[in-house]
């Protein structure tokens, strides 16, 4: 595939190298040309001096052949509008743009343009890592509705098959970590001991999802 990135920072210049190593062809765009040197002697990719909006530089880019556009560079608004310009004159279907503030992201998100919100994204990743398990999802949709988290359950739930979990608890199980593998959930999947299960649920329940997993399972009657 032919991808075009827009801004080569260590996040675009990063990009780049991972692609260009997986096979494909890669235009990266930058108004400092001097932006450039992040990119290794030896990349093949083509390097094209503009900015990401204007309509001369994406056709130099290659952008009318090109699978995805990715907007990395410092600011949101040409972040947002390069990826707009991408989708809606040259018909790029696959866009992505990074976003610094992440209360634009529902706006954008309506535009049908996906974003990656950089500040609350890493905040998450630090959360992870200073809080106990499960305090912080894994994963949260651009408008922070819908979160992938581990969640903590309590051993009571051992034996219980996953489906019935998910009946009782009102939620869905998206996979379970097992010995540091991720599992996909079947009809037969059963609760083991030191299973990590992860549930997508929107974030306004999962402190009921949480409460629940954390007791024990209430008997049928």
């Amino acid at each position: 595939m032919h991808i075009v990135i827009m801004g080569c920072g260590r996040v675009g210049s990063t990009l780049a190298h991972i692609l260009e190593d997986s096979g494909h062809s890669v235009a990266i765009i930058d108004r400092d040309p001097q932006a450039f040197r992040r990119l290794r002697a030896g990349f093949r990719g083509r390097r094209v001096t503009g900015v990401g909006f204007d309509r001369d530089v994406l056709t130099e880019a290659g952008v009318e052949s090109a699978a995805a556009f990715v907007a990395v560079s410092s600011g949101d608004n040409s972040n947002i509008i390069s990826a707009r310009v991408a989708r809606e004159t040259f018909g790029v279907d696959n866009v992505v743009a990074r976003i610094y503030d992440p209360r634009r992201a529902e706006v954008y998100q309506r535009l049908g343009i996906p974003t990656v919100a950089t500040v609350r994204w890493t905040a998450d990743q630090i959360l992870r890592r200073i809080l106990p398990e499960g305090a912080e999802p894994l994963w949260r949709d651009p408008t922070g509705t819908v979160v992938l988290a581990e969640v903590t359950v309590n051993p009571s739930w051992i034996g219980t098959r996953v489906t019935d979990l998910e009946a009782r608890v009102g939620t869905r199980a998206a996979f379970i970590n097992r010995m540091g593998e991720a599992l996909t959930i079947t009809d037969d999947t059963v609760v083991q001991e030191g299973d990590v299960l992860h549930v997508v649920a929107a974030e306004n329940d999962m402190d009921r999802i949480n409460k629940v997993l954390a007791g024990a399972p209430e008997e049928d009657h």
